[in-house]
């Protein structure tokens, strides 16, 4: 399970321990916690957890974090939303650098016309082809909303 973020994400902890962050203590071994489950999950398959499985879990993770800031903003708990937009800020560390809107477009161009899609039915097949190229560097959100654009 040595992967690039794995050790990243230990060499961290340690830092933080020897810094004694707590705060960032808790949210490293909590994405650790994550990251180790997925390889749990995978153990009786014969294949190896990989950057693109810890990615996942990262990606993941933002996600549930910016939905719980919604719900927490919509509650009146401002200060649960800030402690949860600082183990964002933490997580996303580990992610490849992300690609601007323009980049998007140009892979999804490239996508479309590798493809030959014209209209919304051949949403799936690019996204079959696009999402594995857009992995972890992008919201999959954006990817969906550039799609439907271009195949009107």
């Amino acid at each position: 399970m040595a992967t690039e973020i794995v050790e990243k994400l230990a060499n961290d902890i340690k830092d933080a321990m020897r810094a004694k962050d707590s705060e960032r203590l808790l949210t490293l071994r909590s994405l650790q916690a994550e990251v180790k489950n997925i390889a749990i999950e995978k153990r009786p398959a014969t294949r190896e957890l990989t950057d693109e499985d810890a990615l996942t879990v990262i990606a993941r993770g933002i996600k549930q974090r910016n939905d719980a800031i919604e719900q927490f903003n919509a509650a009146g708990r401002p200060e649960l939303s800030e402690r949860e937009a600082a183990q964002i800020v933490i997580w996303k560390a580990y992610l490849p650098v992300q690609l601007t809107e323009t980049e998007v477009r140009d892979i999804v161009d490239q996508v479309i016309a590798e493809v030959g899609a014209s209209t919304k039915k051949d949403t799936g097949a690019v996204m079959k082809i696009l999402m594995p190229k857009v992995k972890g560097k992008v919201e999959g959100t954006l990817v969906n909303k550039i799609v439907g654009e271009k195949l009107q």
